[in-house]
């Protein structure tokens, strides 16, 4: 697991606008008029309608795509009773997982209410804003009366995710460990360490798969709950069938299943060791789980074994289910979220463990396979198919049990209207993050007395996407680290100037002098221009002694280029070099070439940069739709740039039939699928979403795509140099620690892929 350091959490709460989460209008409020329909007079007009019928409250207005998560503070996460104050961070983060792999918008309510009447009073009263309700970190016993209350009283999806997450994603995970186990859930021992609201609503879901009761030990911290416990509140009785209290350990042996939702080092290998055969151990404390996945498998061979943690197989993430459950309530305005539809997201999630396992998602873990099995027993958070195998799983469940209130009829359209909803933005960051992580590269950073470099460099080596090299005087760095309490363990450290380097330079300039001496450079001066930073750190990836290299923090895009060029050069069959910016913007991921390499391209240099940026597109797991862009539309106007990308757009029809590109074309045209379908209707990218704009020239790229990075809040990844034989890459002047961070991220990515 990364490293999280307090002020780095402090730093990314405070940082630019406060929190994590915003309202964003979602309609024009540019002129009067448009105030005037937002606001007084226009807004009577919904109103009335509303007033006249309740039910178009959902036509009119966001409560058909708006969840409360809402808590009273009282048990968040591993903290305990810190108030409602101090659970608005976890709120908050609650609201952003929903919005990215849901898309559903969230108001966080922190209630300042113990006493459950009043909480529950607080929430009825302000249930009319909302189309469903997420209960979030509210101590057992009293979560479970708040729930049930909630339900019975309100006709919205109200959910306890504390609860009956953690039930859902561990009872698909367990359905399919006992088919590989070949053993039934009715014949089958579990022994549980925790009785709070998730065990407590794991169990309950594990009886109602066919688990028996009777089967079950589930011990508190005072032990097994059992008949001769007078401590027992009315939750725990109906586990409470044994007579007599044994320890967690008898209790262990020859027990079919473990659950863990206690706290780390409970159990112990002697413990997984009595178990029955093919164990099942799902230990899910965190960030300690009770038993390691590095003990439990060291002494049994046959476990099947699942954790909280996203570094071990089988991770246990509530994000797998209750984003897509009140998808699938709130699409069709369920009354309520009920055992049926429960168990509806259990069978979708089992099932979609054992569905062929998407292309994208094996590289973004780093594996060369992965498929159904004991280390695949639940989907992997990444998968995003899980949007439309669990939310329609959801709905259906919903219409049949009775609480829909607008059934869906076409699926297929529904599925199409889910993918739509998935967001590319955050699933490509997450993708290079993922794949970076499974097989990290050596990456050389040339600048390295950069205290910003050292922060990422720091990030990067923490969080496992690359082993960096840092060069630079040593002694500068050395300081650096020490003011600012960079902690690189083990990190290398090299200084192409220094005596200690004196034989490596001498063979890399030696090997730079054969490249380059025909091209003005003797042998003397290509030994000495190793002393440079840049040269000496693209050589160390042109001799193996480094897989990539980041650059260009401090220096001219052109002085950083050039010796990468002089050094590795061009890749096989490339002839022209680009640079491409990857925007993620409110409106989606856009990539924008050349803006930063060709001062004025010809149409056919402008052609094979544009085929090379879409194999690179591509290598994302994205499928580029490429408008060219001009000032003109099809031949409106005339003029050298307007032809230049007609010729280059006809160039690549006849090279590359395949590639969905068209133009030459006005940006507005590009951007406006409505406005293209009502004047181009003919064209390759009618009723596309354009996502790749391709300039007929540097000032033209360079100008967009630093307009569009200031315009928008999103990330900006780039400039990505598309053609290079190694995996280079040049850093925008002044990028942020962030920034540089994602361009670490596609250089390990692309060279994984050289």
């Amino acid at each position: 697991m990364p490293k999280i350091r307090k002020q780095d959490a402090l730093d990314y709460h405070s940082s630019g606008r406060p929190g994590k989460i915003e309202v964003v209008p979602t309609k024009p409020y540019s002129s009067q008029r448009d105030l005037s329909l937002a606001y007084s007079p226009g807004v009577a007009e919904p109103c009335l309608k509303i007033a006249e019928n309740a039910d178009d409250v959902y036509k009119y207005t966001s409560k058909s795509n708006l969840v409360a998560v809402i808590s009273n503070g009282t048990a968040v996460l591993g903290l305990g009773d810190i108030g409602p104050l101090a659970s608005k961070p976890v709120m908050e983060g609650k609201g952003l997982l929903f919005k990215i792999f849901a898309d559903i918008d969230v108001f966080d309510i922190e209630v300042d209410a113990k006493d459950p009447e009043l909480f529950i009073q607080t929430v009825k009263a302000i249930a009319p804003t909302f189309g469903g309700i997420n209960l979030e970190d509210i101590k057992a016993p009293e979560a479970f009366e708040i729930e049930r209350r909630l339900k019975e009283e309100l006709d919205i999806p109200i959910m306890h995710d504390d609860q009956h997450g953690t039930a859902i994603i561990s009872s698909a995970a367990l359905l399919n460990a006992l088919e590989l186990a070949k053993k039934r859930l009715n014949r089958i021992k579990i022994v549980v360490s925790g009785a709070g609201a998730a065990a407590m609503s794991c169990m309950n879901l594990y009886c109602a798969l066919g688990v028996q009761k009777e089967n079950i030990f589930m011990f508190d911290s005072k032990g097994l709950i059992c008949a001769e416990r007078v401590d027992l509140d009315e939750s725990k009785i109906p586990y409470a069938g044994h007579k007599k209290s044994i320890s967690l350990a008898e209790a262990m042996k020859r027990a079919d299943v473990f659950l863990g939702l206690s706290k780390g080092n409970v159990v112990s290998k002697e413990m997984i060791k009595n178990m029955a055969k093919d164990p099942i151990v799902f230990a899910l404390a965190n960030p300690e789980p009770e038993i390691s996945y590095k003990d439990a498998t060291s002494v049994r061979k046959d476990i099947i074994m699942a954790t909280g943690r996203s570094d071990h197989p089988n991770q246990v993430n509530n994000v797998l289910g209750f984003p897509f459950i009140f998808r699938g309530a709130l699409d069709v305005r369920a009354t309520a979220i009920n055992e049926e539809m429960k168990l509806a997201a259990v069978k979708a999630l089992a099932d979609l463990a054992k569905e062929t396992i998407p292309e994208e998602v094996i590289e973004a873990y780093g594996e060369k396979n992965i498929s159904f099995g004991r280390e695949q027993i639940i989907p992997k958070p990444l998968d995003p198919r899980l949007i439309y195998y669990v939310a329609p799983a959801v709905a259906k469940a919903a219409i049949a049990s009775g609480v829909a209130r607008q059934p869906i009829t076409d699926w297929e359209a529904y599925e199409v209207q889910l993918k739509s909803r998935l967001g590319l933005d955050n699933k490509l960051v997450r993708t290079l993050t993922e794949k970076a992580q499974g097989n990290p590269k050596r990456v050389v950073f040339a600048e390295a007395d950069q205290i910003k470099i050292l922060k990422a460099a720091q990030t990067c080596q923490e969080e496992g996407i690359a082993h960096p090299i840092l060069l630079g005087k040593r002694s500068k760095i050395e300081a650096l680290i020490n003011e600012y309490a960079i902690e690189m363990p083990d990190v290398i450290i090299i200084d192409p100037k220094s005596e200690d380097e004196d034989e490596r330079r001498i063979s890399f300039g030696k090997a730079f002098f054969e490249k380059r001496k025909r091209k003005g450079f003797t042998e003397f001066e290509s030994i000495q221009i190793m002393r440079e930073r840049n040269h000496f750190g693209a050589m160390m990836v042109e001799m193996g002694d480094a897989d990539a290299m980041i650059t260009g923090l401090t220096r001219s895009y052109r002085n950083s280029v050039r010796p990468v060029l002089q050094t590795i050069g061009l890749d096989k069959d490339v002839k022209t070099l680009a640079g491409l910016y990857i925007l993620n913007t409110k409106r989606g991921l856009f990539f924008l070439a050349d803006t930063t390499i060709n001062l004025d391209p010809s149409a056919e240099q402008i052609a094979e940069i544009t085929a090379n940026v879409a194999k690179t597109i591509r290598k994302f797991k994205v499928t580029p739709r490429i408008a060219m862009l001009s000032y003109s539309n099809f031949g409106s106007s005339i003029g050298k740039d307007a032809e230049k990308m007609s010729l280059a757009t006809k160039i690549l029809h006849e090279k590359h039939p395949s590639l969905v590109v068209d133009g030459e074309l006005q940006a507005n045209f590009a951007l406006n699928n409505e406005l293209m379908m009502e004047k181009f209707s003919f064209s390759h990218l009618a009723n596309k979403q354009v996502n790749t704009l391709i300039f007929p020239n540097l000032s033209a790229g360079n100008i967009a795509y630093k307009l569009l990075q200031e315009m928008t809040e999103g990330d900006a990844i780039g400039p990505v140099l598309v053609g290079l034989k190694k995996s280079v890459h040049v850093l925008q002047l002044g990028s942020s620690v962030r920034e540089i961070i994602n361009m670490v991220k596609v250089a390990v990515v692309d060279a994984q892929n050289k």
